[in-house]
């Protein structure tokens, strides 16, 4: 079996190794500049790569926390118990390839999260990556959204049943450990 190759984003300015079966999101409906996207092509797991604005003001043992309570902001996941922190540990640079980071984290939680605006609420594990790149001014956040339970009124239920080979926390990890920069002028 051959090791699987990194695969380019952002037009190849950055790369990582993504899980089996990811399916390139921007093929299927638009994506902001600033994310790339990726589905399970069998389960309703999905990658988002994502370049967001350097939080100066956020120490950076705090910054998965602020960007995970950010995206349960825009989930609209914030009533009492929509979201909670599980772990956060940070990833020492010998076992990262993006090696221009000043620090990088991996989070682990929840959400009670809609999708496409439903009533319906599905609990998601979200598995967080948060590389700090304060002389881009930019975070680079990878999130790993792993449907944990999957309401029945959910649009989502049908991709319920067919969770065949679904993505891990080691697929998920390896993308953090193999995310790359070619180019810098990326950044701006």
């Amino acid at each position: 079996m051959s090791a699987a190759q990194p695969h380019p984003l952002f037009g190849g300015a950055l790369s990582a190794v993504l899980p089996h079966s990811a399916t390139d999101v921007s093929e299927l409906r638009e994506i902001p500049d600033n994310q790339e996207v990726f589905a399970h092509s069998h389960t309703d797991q999905s990658l988002i790569v994502e370049l967001v604005e350097y939080q100066s003001q956020v120490a950076d043992q705090n910054a998965a926390r602020y960007h995970f309570e950010d995206i349960a902001g825009s989930n609209k996941a914030v009533e009492p118990g929509a979201f909670e922190v599980t772990d956060v540990v940070p990833l020492s640079k010998s076992e990262v390839s993006l090696s221009v980071c000043s620090s990088a984290w991996m989070l682990t939680g929840t959400q009670r999260v809609s999708k496409f605006n439903e009533e319906a609420r599905n609990v998601v594990t979200l598995h967080l990556g948060v590389f700090r790149l304060p002389q881009f001014t930019t975070d680079v956040l990878i999130t790993f959204n792993d449907p944990l339970s999957i309401s029945p009124d959910s649009s989502s239920a049908t991709s319920a049943e067919t969770h065949r080979e679904p993505w891990t926390v080691l697929d998920f990890r390896r993308l953090l450990h193999t995310l790359t920069l070619h180019n810098p002028g990326l950044f701006g």
